[in-house]
């Protein structure tokens, strides 16, 4: 946890109400989010029991399993799931848009919109995520067939699971997440997990603290758990009965059994329901980062590529990843999970408040400022202005290092004097570069001006190449190329 973050927590339990940790929204909420509740079966695995899905509040449908030990119920289920999910994820692909690329020698072309999920919590995504893998590589013809649109589903549902382990991601967002990253509450990392008690510390009922909400939430004969998971009590009480009348119900007793298991799964999915929607409306009240729409962007492109893999047939994802391909994406995840944390510094100066205190950013007021200054000592004058902040935040940069400014990210500053001065307070002297024009004389508004106050920092949300990694050919058998022609067998190379 971090200090801004414990310090948040702390007043949290002093005040009774969750406090602010951002003053933007760091992630893309679409205009009509696909809501999905799911509930799966205790004591099997990922079945599914119900789900509860829609795009409005008022649009809710309810899919069960009566009997999820049920393979061709369960697999029926999968089916109305896609029934809802893929008209839902074509209902983006309606148009699209040029964008130029390798300096405007060339267009590609991208849908205007993407589908974006959201589901409670973590759990949520795994439920997703494994529901994927068990319905992408389903056939749909020879010996148990599926229905056409299962594998469909499964692959889709495998999209927005991988799109959810990308850092700044926002196709498939888990509502407890979206909530703690942007507010503190007085309880534990795993009690925010619990939807109930963590929307009762950020928005408690009237006449109760958060601390009263949360307590009062975590009682599931009030506040059904979020699910997949259901509270124990519910399967062995009421759950149990009804699924075992239904099995044992005949042709004229069935239908009135179906409807008991389906007002029960109802009454369990309904408070979530309410709450999701009550959590985006609290995440819609802040407005957008900055650097928001260009990662919505990343993910538009992503989903335009993954449509573009299946129209053309493509295979569906791999169980495992090559360790070529597990190396790449790895590195894809570190550099986005690097740049998010940049760019939400950026965007936010509570989360730049973190770096403050950790000496990687200071913020300071413009003293003097030499807008002409140029520097001639080289083969040919450019144009170095300086400029003279003074600070109470602690610097720990060295004479010399690269600072960026959120204001002006495309200008560097470097380093030239740090001279600690009175009552705690800090001079420093800037040489900046970059984004000024390409004369000698600075574009109006490109250099701070005096009285301006700053933030500077080592971070940067400058681009960085990706690392260049092996073809298949160039792969060792080792790690899953092909091996080398002639070469002996693994066990006759050791004779």
């Amino acid at each position: 946890m971090s200090t801004v973050r414990a310090l948040a927590a702390a007043q949290a339990v002093a005040s009774g109400v969750a406090q602010p940790v951002a003053t933007v929204r760091h992630l893309h909420l679409s205009r009509r989010p696909l809501v999905l509740v799911p509930l799966a079966m205790a004591g099997e695995a990922n079945a599914p029991l119900a789900a509860m899905v829609g795009s409005a509040p008022g649009d809710a449908r309810l899919l069960i399993v009566p009997q999820p030990r049920n393979r061709d119920q369960r697999f029926a289920f999968a089916a109305e799931l896609a029934a809802i999910v893929l008209p839902y994820v074509d209902g983006h692909r309606t148009a699209n848009e040029a964008i130029a690329v390798d300096r405007g020698r060339d267009v590609r072309y991208r849908y205007l919109d993407a589908p974006q999920l959201l589901v409670p919590n973590p759990a949520g995504v795994t439920f997703l995520r494994l529901l994927g893998r068990s319905t992408r590589f389903r056939r749909v013809d020879g010996e148990y067939p599926v229905p056409p649109q299962v594998p469909l589903l499964g692959r889709w549902l495998t999209y927005f699971a991988e799109r959810a382990e990308h850092p700044g991601s926002s196709a498939l967002v888990a509502m407890t997440q979206a909530l703690t990253l942007h507010w503190a509450t007085g309880q534990s990392a795993v009690e925010d997990l619990h939807l109930p008690a963590l929307l009762g510390w950020i928005a408690p009922p009237g006449g109760l603290s958060g601390a009263e909400a949360a307590a009062r939430a975590e009682d599931p004969s009030i506040c059904p758990p979020a699910g997949p998971a259901t509270d124990p009590e519910f399967d062995n009480r009421l759950l149990a009965p009804a699924i075992e009348a239904y099995a044992d119900a005949d042709e004229a007793t069935r239908v009135e059994a179906y409807a008991e298991i389906e007002r029960l799964l109802r009454d369990q999915l309904t408070p979530t329901w309410e709450l999701m929607w009550r959590g985006l409306g609290l995440l819609r009240a802040l407005p957008p980062g900055a650097r928001v729409a260009a990662r919505w962007d990343g993910d538009r492109d992503a989903f335009t590529a993954h449509a573009d893999h299946l129209d053309a047939d493509g295979a569906p994802q791999p169980r495992r990843d090559g360790a070529v391909t597990a190396a790449a994406r790895l590195h894809r995840l570190e550099r986005a999970a690097a740049t998010y944390a940049v760019q939400r510094a950026y965007d936010d100066p509570l989360v730049m408040a973190e770096y403050r205190l950790t000496g990687e950013a200071l913020v300071g007021e413009v003293l003097l400022a030499d807008p002409t200054r140029v520097d001639d000592s080289g083969r040919r004058p450019v144009l170095r202005p300086r400029i003279q902040l003074m600070t109470t935040d602690p610097v720990l940069v060295p004479v010399g290092a690269t600072l960026s400014s959120p204001s002006r990210p495309g200008q560097k500053a470097r380093t030239v004097f740090v001279t600690p001065a009175a009552d705690g307070k800090t001079e420093v002297v800037l040489e900046l570069s970059g984004g000024m024009g390409r004369g000698l004389t600075a574009s109006p508004g490109s250099v701070p001006e005096v009285g301006e106050r700053l933030c500077y920092t080592t971070l940067s949300d400058a681009y960085v190449p990706g690392a260049a990694f092996p073809t298949a050919d160039e792969t060792p058998w080792t790690h899953g190329g092909p091996p080398a022609t002639g070469a002996a067998a693994p066990d006759e190379q050791w004779a």
